[in-house]
């Protein structure tokens, strides 16, 4: 690979920002981290150059410098914009039947999402099927504090991941039921977690009802949460908190169960085998 064959030409493409992205592409499953003159060689430029965004990208998170202070490795930065929606593709596909079959038992609209910051975005849809069902498309944002799913999603946050992930008050107020302080956030939060699920009647946007479960993966940490919503239609709260919920809880449940099995699967394909048997005396053999 070289620089040429690389980086985009034309008139209006930026050098530098185009080199920086060729290395980020130099790194892969088969290639976790590179030394700056292995990067150097592989992309024909000046170790100069190189040393010069390598530095860049490191201030921006976007790579991260090894112990031994010569490798470099992909970044948390770069991990965590926009790769969300990427590892959420197996998700979805695991999601699917039973966001569909939840939305055609309840008759309500079904979704998933996944947090990104201080946002969810929302990667799966299965609008009910009337008149009014609801609007949101995949790839919606909304923000993690104003909505159900996104309380679903940060319900098991410490203090301290609170804290860093809203450091600045007021949070923006949606409708009167919206928490504007972390305090008043953070108490929602102790009966969502102590609940298990999240009940919404126009918390986020008037005339829009929704019960909200998290989606844990096979370590136990919650890595989307589902939903089903009315719209313009009152569901009083004992049917909302009765078979409703319930429907909504056994799904998140069988999501969770497949993303558990798919985590076993792939942590027995990525055991070391044992190593060979010691061949043993003929005379321990017959004592064995």
């Amino acid at each position: 690979m070289t620089a040429n064959e690389t980086a985009p030409q034309g008139k209006y493409v930026v050098p530098a920002l185009a080199q920086g992205l060729s290395i980020l592409s130099l790194f892969s499953r088969d290639q976790l981290s590179l030394t700056a003159p292995e990067i150097a060689q592989k992309l024909s430029l000046s170790r100069t150059t190189v040393f010069r965004l390598l530095y860049t990208l490191q201030l921006m998170g976007y790579v991260r410098r090894e112990d031994d202070e010569r490798h470099y490795s992909l970044g948390p930065a770069l991990l965590s914009r926009g790769f969300e929606y990427l590892a959420s593709l197996d998700l979805v596909e695991v999601a699917q039947p039973v966001l569909q079959r939840l939305r055609d038992e309840t008759g309500l609209s079904a979704h998933m999402a996944v947090r990104d910051g201080r946002e969810i975005v929302y990667v799966l849809r299965f609008p009910a099927r009337t008149t009014i069902a609801s609007s949101v498309n995949i790839g919606t944002r909304f923000p993690v504090h104003g909505t159900v799913m996104g309380r679903m999603m940060i319900c098991e946050f410490s203090d301290e991941d609170m804290n860093q992930l809203f450091p600045d008050e007021p949070l923006p107020r949606f409708t009167e039921q919206t928490p504007t302080t972390l305090k008043a956030l953070k108490a929602i939060l102790v009966e969502d977690r102590a609940r298990g699920y999240a009940v919404s009647q126009s918390f986020f946007e008037h005339g829009v009802s929704s019960i909200a479960a998290p989606v844990r993966d096979g370590a136990g940490h919650i890595v989307a949460a589902i939903n089903i919503t009315a719209v313009d239609a009152y569901i009083d709260l004992p049917a909302m908190h009765g078979a409703l919920k319930d429907k909504v809880l056994e799904a998140a449940a069988e999501v969770t169960r497949w993303l558990c099995r798919d985590m076993s699967r792939e942590v027995k394909t990525t055991v070391s085998p044992p190593p060979p048997a010691k061949k043993t005396k003929k005379s321990e053999r017959i004592h064995a």
